[in-house]
């Protein structure tokens, strides 16, 4: 990726998390003007390394994209790691915002599973992914509003990084199959007498729709947990929350009959903003004052 003209590191980030991650992108613009340009470069990251499977033909491939973030990241890269928007940005986020880079670099590897079309062996498992990875990016968000951000923060960013990860997968979950990658954990497949071939199977049965409902109580668990937890955070941190708000919508649209194996539609754009809109009155409600 070369540096593109006639626009800054934080627009060109800001655009990307428009395009690729509108949910973030709304609850960014929820943030002081001050703090945007840190959860844009963020987001962008997240949006990038996220997004690698779908750019590469083959997983040796990914890994090398994802060395070269690690790379970044710690100082090892060859040439001008600036040269890279988004890395210039997020770079400039971790100094002005004192963000650790151990948890990006975490973040990074927990991405090579990604990659792959290995099983997710355990429900532990899975929530140890998402805590990873959704979860890491709301509490860095986090830590960029309010930097004395404390343990009701970190509490609530990891369960609501698993619900909005959980959620996310199973609304990716006919994709998934279809490429013949499963996150429906394999312990969880034999408690409903499935197998990991079952579940990519692309055959509907009532096994796999129970399964796929104990997936939407896992998040839906995690979800109030989360709101929780919330009760303890500061209205300064509230942005990098309000995704959590759309989760109990996609779950309820997931709940319908339907064939797992066709994508339920996502709520439209408009009724996304709006449950967006909502969720941060009622989380300003919850939490403590600043």
């Amino acid at each position: 990726m070369s540096r593109p003209s006639l626009t800054t590191d934080t627009e060109y980030c800001a655009t990307l998390v428009r395009d690729l991650d509108r949910d973030r992108y709304i609850a960014d613009l929820f943030a002081p003007a001050e703090r945007r340009g840190a959860l844009f470069a963020l987001h962008a990251f997240n949006a990038e390394v996220s997004r690698v499977r779908e750019a590469i033909t083959n997983p040796m491939a990914g890994e090398v994209r994802l060395q070269w973030w690690s790379e970044a990241l710690t100082g090892g890269a060859r040439g001008d790691v600036r040269a890279n928007p988004v890395a210039a940005a997020l770079l400039d986020a971790i100094e002005a915002h004192h963000l650790p880079r151990e948890s990006l670099v975490a973040l990074i590897d927990a991405r090579i599973f990604d990659l792959y079309d290995d099983p997710m062996p355990t429900v532990n498992d899975l929530e140890g992914y998402a805590g990873e990875t959704a979860s890491a990016v709301i509490r860095l968000a986090a830590l960029v509003l309010a930097p004395q951000a404390g343990a009701a923060s970190a509490e609530a960013a990891g369960h609501a990084g698993v619900a909005c990860a959980v959620t996310g997968l199973l609304r990716s979950f006919p994709r998934q199959a279809r490429r013949g990658q499963c996150y429906v954990p394999l312990d969880l497949l034999k408690a409903h007498g499935l197998t990991r071939e079952d579940a990519v199977s692309g055959r509907p049965s009532p096994a796999l729709d129970a399964a796929l409902g104990a997936m939407r109580g896992l998040a839906r668990r995690h979800y109030e947990a989360a709101r929780a937890a919330l009760a303890g955070v500061t209205a300064a941190e509230l942005p990098a929350f309000l995704p959590l708000m759309l989760v109990p919508g996609d779950l309820a649209r997931m709940e319908r009959p339907h064939d797992p194996f066709a994508a339920v539609p996502a709520t439209p754009a408009l009724g996304r903003l709006w449950q967006l809109w909502r969720g941060a009155a009622a989380l300003r409600r919850a939490a403590k004052a600043t």
